[in-house]
């Protein structure tokens, strides 16, 4: 049922190529997949749940940013959701999984209105368990980065750094290594090979940008791109990137670009640690600083009592 999968997430309301199972199977190996279809009596598919399961409980899903119910535009509303949830339910109970961890896809990634199952939620008694703050610009009415933020996108240009999309895959991964490490202490979730194979099933949807100096790779992005939203999933400078304020310069060349792919968000990713329980607000601030403001990110949990 691949193409059928992969059909109906392209169709849906609020799919995109994270979810496809092209995507989602680059990291198959680390989980036990528990994807779910539903359809309606008359046999239309109307969601499907990436899922995977551990235990006693299912995740939809623990290998990816967002997942829960992708909707069909056609054939699912908010009474049709209530109907797949207590379906859902019953198929939880008959197979002894107790708790259901739920991320819904954030509303920036939705090409119609789709937030009928963070209401069916609700109704079935799904508690909030973790909210983190992503920050967004609305391409549509852009805020203008501040002034520290202009005056290092002219100092980058008088120090004659390049900004353009690149192949250069391995040099970025080993400034990005390095950053994670000294600064962070922790490491990229995928690895260069990873994200290379990924770049070539969704060239179309995952690039890399970055800035040079003098020919070396001093900061860069990677950018997954969905039908609504430009995101950010990577972003590095290293410390003559840094001095060179090569981030503005690279922000600033790939708000225009997802302008021109007909993008009406650019996102910069969350600035929370710890499930939300913690906010970064250095990080929140250098995003804030380039027009970036408030999008949420939910995750839900779903005792299931018979």
């Amino acid at each position: 049922m691949h193409e059928q999968w992969n059909s109906h997430v392209r169709n849906s309301r609020n799919g995109t190529f994270l979810l496809e199972r092209d995507f989602m199977d680059y990291h198959s190996h680390r989980f036990t997949d528990c994807s779910l279809m539903a359809f309606d009596s008359g046999g239309h598919l109307v969601a499907v749940m990436p899922a995977c399961i551990e235990g006693d409980v299912l995740w939809s899903h623990r290998g990816l940013t967002y997942g829960g119910w992708i909707m069909s535009s056609r054939y699912c509303d908010a009474a049709v959701m209530l109907q797949v949830m207590e379906a859902l339910k019953l198929w939880l109970i008959s197979h002894g999984i107790n708790k259901l961890v739920y991320k819904p896809v954030p509303h920036i990634y939705h090409r119609y209105p789709a937030e009928d199952d963070v209401y069916a939620l609700w109704h079935c008694g799904a508690k909030l368990s973790e909210c983190s703050i992503s920050s967004t610009i609305d391409l549509s009415c852009p805020l203008a980065p501040d002034r520290g933020n202009k005056s290092g996108m002219n100092r980058a240009r008088r120090a004659g750094i390049i900004v353009s999309e690149s192949d250069r895959w391995s040099h970025y991964w080993q400034v990005l290594t390095h950053v994670l490490a000294e600064r962070h202490s922790t490491m990229p979730v995928h690895s260069c090979d990873e994200i290379m194979m990924l770049h070539s099933r969704f060239p179309q949807h995952i690039k890399l940008y970055t800035a040079l100096a003098a020919d070396r790779v001093v900061a860069g992005v990677v950018m997954f791109f969905t039908a609504t939203t430009a995101h950010a999933q990577y972003i590095a400078a290293s410390h003559e990137g840094r001095e060179l304020h090569a981030l503005p310069l690279l922000f600033d060349h790939l708000r225009q670009e997802a302008v021109q792919r007909g993008c009406r968000y650019l996102d910069f990713g969350i600035s929370t640690e710890a499930h939300g329980t913690v906010l970064n607000t250095g990080l929140l601030q250098q995003k804030s600083r380039l027009g970036g403001r408030g999008t949420v990110t939910q995750t839900f949990e779903w005792t299931i009592t018979p």
